[in-house]
């Protein structure tokens, strides 16, 4: 489980997350933070995966805090974050941007390669192609699939779905939900009504701080959610 104990944060003296509880657990299927640009959403992956700091509190993975921790270390206890800028290698191919996913779990590769490929069937067509030359959906299978490649108990997913057509965000969706049968996955999303629907637990993060946190459903049929996002 991943906890999150009254931290704040900060870029430059500016605080933009104040005094935050969060948890997730390894069994809690999808779970979906939403709200408005600016909310803080991408900072809180950004801390949890060790890439920010916090200027208080503590982030915890299995009980042991991790707040002083390199990412990579982070990783290794089972939390991976692909982010939204998605950072793939342009110039090598699919195949070695998903053998570069498993830097902290080098056993099995080639079988969890196979499972990837089983995910996303276009990879393992496309696994020679340079990934700088794939469609904007297509390198979007890969990041999350390079994810996958490290094995995680939690997976974090910052705006899967940006930048995408329609039909495409269908098919990320579809396979962000079949990935949460075996891994849990954490959904940052602009898609507030997409991001809900799926989710098991939701949190509403405004102005650094959470406001409500309920089932997926409850939150996506409240006023609030109803008048602000949708």
């Amino acid at each position: 489980m991943i906890k999150l104990d009254n931290i704040d944060v900060s870029y430059d003296n500016i605080q933009v997350i104040w005094d935050l509880k969060f948890q997730i657990a390894e069994d809690d299927g999808v779970v979906s933070i939403v709200g408005p640009n600016g909310a803080g959403k991408s900072t809180l992956l950004r801390v949890m995966s060790g890439l920010h700091p916090v200027d208080a509190g503590t982030v915890s993975v299995w009980g042991e805090d991790v707040s002083n921790l390199d990412p990579s270390d982070i990783v290794r206890r089972g939390f991976v974050h692909v982010s939204e800028e998605r950072n793939l290698f342009g110039d090598m191919t699919v195949k070695e941007n998903l053998e570069m996913g498993a830097y902290t779990t080098r056993d099995d590769l080639e079988e969890t390669i196979q499972e990837v490929y089983d995910l996303f069937p276009i990879l393992e067509e496309r696994s020679d192609q340079r990934a700088g030359s794939m469609s904007g959906g297509q390198q979007q299978m890969l990041v999350i699939g390079r994810g996958l490649m490290a094995k995680p108990k939690i997976l974090a997913l910052d705006e899967p779905s940006e930048g995408l057509a329609p039909q495409i965000t269908d098919r990320v969706f579809e396979k962000i939900d079949e990935i949460s049968e075996d891994i849990t996955v954490l959904l940052v999303e602009q898609h507030v009504n997409r991001a809900l629907k799926m989710a098991n637990r939701a949190y509403l993060l405004e102005n650094g701080r959470i406001v409500r946190e309920d089932t997926g459903m409850e939150l996506l049929e409240s006023d609030h959610v109803e008048n602000a996002y949708l």
